[in-house]
């Protein structure tokens, strides 16, 4: 497994860590659709799909699409090549931000070396799940690789950990309402001047505004746990609808052409909360168990409490974490390795019959 990490944290640096999270949602969808076929059919006597759901487990979140692989090494290798000043106007240099954050860009045929440290990221990644899933620590071990990954990457390439905070506290957004910036030197993928705060999403981080996505995403979230019994399902769609995120960059940042939000940390708890109330796993939930244990409204209701959850961790922790940083470090990552945690601490202490698919301490 760690040579499949390595390639396939080259391939997260060769496709660029947002274009290769996409992929993780297509596969996601796919993967589950055939799962939730797998389990259908095998109900009614004869089998179809993929009822073990390996394309989910061994594709999608594997060393192929994995996030704590392909895009935390993706994340990575921008920072790297930032750091070293491959990035120029016309290829990832020109928009805005630090270079550093510019996970939309794609370093296939362009610099060896940066292909190589995503391999190296992918197999570290690979190696945080592995301690933290083998452990049974009580959050999304995938999640924790994106944010371990970060963490690295930062460290070891010689970036703050946290940043240089140029506001009235971590959490003040209004230096980039006002515009204000600052004189740099503009080397090592820093623009020259720079804006004081860079909020991860320009167009979206009003908390009023997270909060509403957040209700409307954990509603359909649980709805889809209900309907489905695949606690995924949603994720995938979530991280698919990023396409349109991707497509709609240009090389100015500022010339955002389909600013939509990103999704997939409040969906992914808003799925697994009716799951874990439910007293369902993996092992046993189909859309027939889910809706026999499940009552609808039950899972719109905490879908909607996970969901504003998760949505609101995510826009704290791109305050602390990403919007003085000068890399990219994954909110949504952050936040569900959060709300998973909150899960699983509901369900070590009785409130939940299991913890559904987040691994618990044995």
């Amino acid at each position: 497994m760690l040579v499949a990490a390595f390639a396939g944290g080259v391939l997260g640096a060769a496709l660029g860590a947002l274009p290769a999270f996409v992929f993780t949602g297509f596969m996601v969808v796919a993967g589950e659709m055939a799962r939730i076929a797998g389990m259908v059919t095998l109900d009614e006597g004869f089998g179809l799909g993929d009822p073990a759901g390996a394309v989910t487990a061994e594709i999608a979140f594997g060393a192929f699409f994995g996030p704590h692989i392909a895009f935390a090494a993706g994340a990575a290798a921008t920072a790297y090549a930032a750091k070293q000043g491959y990035m120029e106007p016309g290829f990832g240099g020109n928009w805005g931000y630090h270079d550093g954050k510019n996970i939309l860009i794609a370093f296939a045929g362009k610099h060896d070396d940066v292909l190589l440290v995503g391999g190296a990221f992918g197999v570290l990644g690979f190696l945080v799940f592995f301690v933290s899933d083998g452990l049974g620590l009580p959050w999304d071990p995938i999640a924790m690789g994106v944010v371990i990954s970060a963490l690295a990457h930062r460290i070891a390439l010689g970036y703050d950990t946290i940043g240089d905070v140029r506001a009235d506290g971590i959490l003040d957004v209004s230096p980039f309402e006002r515009e204000d910036e600052h004189v740099t030197t503009g080397e090592a993928g820093e623009p020259d001047p720079r804006l004081d705060v860079e909020p991860w999403l320009p167009w979206y981080y009003q908390w009023s505004g997270v909060t509403i996505v957040g209700f409307a995403f954990g509603v359909l979230g649980g709805l889809t746990f209900w309907a489905t019994g695949s606690p995924y399902l949603a994720f995938g769609i979530s991280a698919a609808s990023l396409i349109f995120l991707n497509l709609g960059i240009t090389d100015d940042f500022a010339i955002f052409q389909v600013p939509v939000p990103v999704t997939h940390h409040i969906t992914l708890p808003a799925a697994t909360a009716p799951m874990a109330y439910a007293g369902l796993t993996l092992a046993d939930a189909t859309p027939s168990t889910a809706q026999a244990e499940l009552l609808l409204a039950e899972a719109i209701v905490l879908g909607a409490i996970f969901g504003i959850l998760g949505s609101l961790f995510g826009e704290l922790s791109q305050r602390i974490f990403y919007m003085h940083g000068d890399t990219h470090w994954d909110p949504p990552a952050t936040s569900i390795v959060a709300t998973t945690f909150v899960i699983a601490i509901l369900a070590l202490v009785g409130v939940f019959p299991t913890s559904g698919w987040v691994p618990l301490p044995v």
